[in-house]
């Protein structure tokens, strides 16, 4: 009897260990996963593009089809190679990070550009000529996954760069938390998204009431205003986290002149206002400095990209136009 007591008291004092471990992993992701928050509004931006054009009904199985690559992605493909540098390589993280907020910087910068200067959309004009629905839906959801792959190797460099954990499965764990609730909080806002023009449409035909039918139209009528939205949001994140990211490594690799004269200044510009409004000004300040030094770095890269990066790009994988 003694001996069953004592193991029902290692077995809860194993419970307790594991409970305060399954704490430690949520808070230590929730932490990281705030850290990701530019991507990640970024994502669930682009994303709804993917779905443009297909009937209502293949809308939600395309999203769950972008939503299982992206965990592949994140999980089988990312999270291994995050361990290996972390544990192997940490030195190579602060550059790829910085490759990667180029990357944000450039795309930001694209759409900026776009806007100032309207030009044709190679891809939409491909899409075009795409007669078969099936092999349009192949051809997006193959599109969308490539790009989620990108963002979600930001997400994951970032968070790890946040994660403070005792050792290597807490920080596995932690991650594949952080991998696991972006993605679904990413792509099931993304499904709301999509479908909220169809559920007004159902309400504008179908409402009980005339506020049902009032509150159906407006959902109609809302939706397109919210994506311009959505759009202008996810670049302006785009661009500030990319120059975050970028400033930051730049200070880490030992030039810190930037990143130090930026925060002096967001200081200054919070020493201006009462007490209470100090921090929200200081961030705000921080953040729009980080973007404009954003912006600037992503028009430096746009030529890059375009006249060197790609021509190589479309070199080393034979095609004409990866560029």
């Amino acid at each position: 009897m003694s001996g069953l007591l004592a193991l029902l008291d290692d077995v809860a004092a194993i419970a307790k260990v594991a409970a305060a471990s399954v704490d430690d992993v949520v808070a230590a992701a929730g932490k990281a996963g705030a850290k990701t928050a530019g991507v990640i509004i970024d994502d669930a931006a682009v994303t709804p593009k993917y779905v443009q054009g297909f009937a209502p009904a293949r809308e939600l199985p395309i999203i769950w089809r972008i939503a299982r690559g992206s965990f592949f992605n994140k999980l089988v493909l990312l999270l291994p190679v995050a361990m290996l540098l972390a544990n192997f390589a940490p030195w190579l993280i602060t550059p790829l990070l910085m490759i990667g907020g180029s990357y944000l910087c450039f795309e930001g910068a694209e759409k900026v550009f776009h806007v100032l200067f309207p030009h044709g959309d190679e891809h939409v004009a491909a899409d075009m000529t795409v007669k078969d629905p099936g092999h349009l839906e192949e051809q997006k959801v193959k599109g969308a996954i490539k790009t989620d792959f990108i963002l979600s190797a930001e997400i994951m460099t970032i968070a790890l760069a946040a994660i403070e954990a005792p050792n290597v499965w807490m920080q596995a764990a932690t991650l594949a938390v952080v991998g696991a609730g972006v993605t679904i909080a990413v792509y099931g806002a993304v499904a709301v998204i999509v479908k909220m023009d169809d559920v007004g449409l159902y309400l504008a035909k179908n409402g009980k009431t005339g506020l049902g039918q009032s509150l159906g139209r407006w959902l109609v009528k809302a939706m397109p205003v919210l994506m311009k939205i959505l759009s202008i949001v996810g670049t302006a994140a785009m661009l500030w986290v990319g120059g975050s990211i970028i400033l930051h490594g730049l200070e880490v690799l030992g030039f810190p002149w930037l990143y130090h004269h930026i925060s002096e200044l967001a200081s200054a510009a919070g020493s201006m206002v009462p007490e209470n409004w100090t921090a929200t000004v200081k961030w705000i300040a921080t953040a729009t400095m980080d973007g404009i030094f954003g912006l600037l770095w992503g028009i430096v890269l746009i030529p890059v990209a375009t006249r060197i990066v790609g021509p190589l790009i479309a070199m080393v994988s034979g095609k004409k136009d990866a560029a």
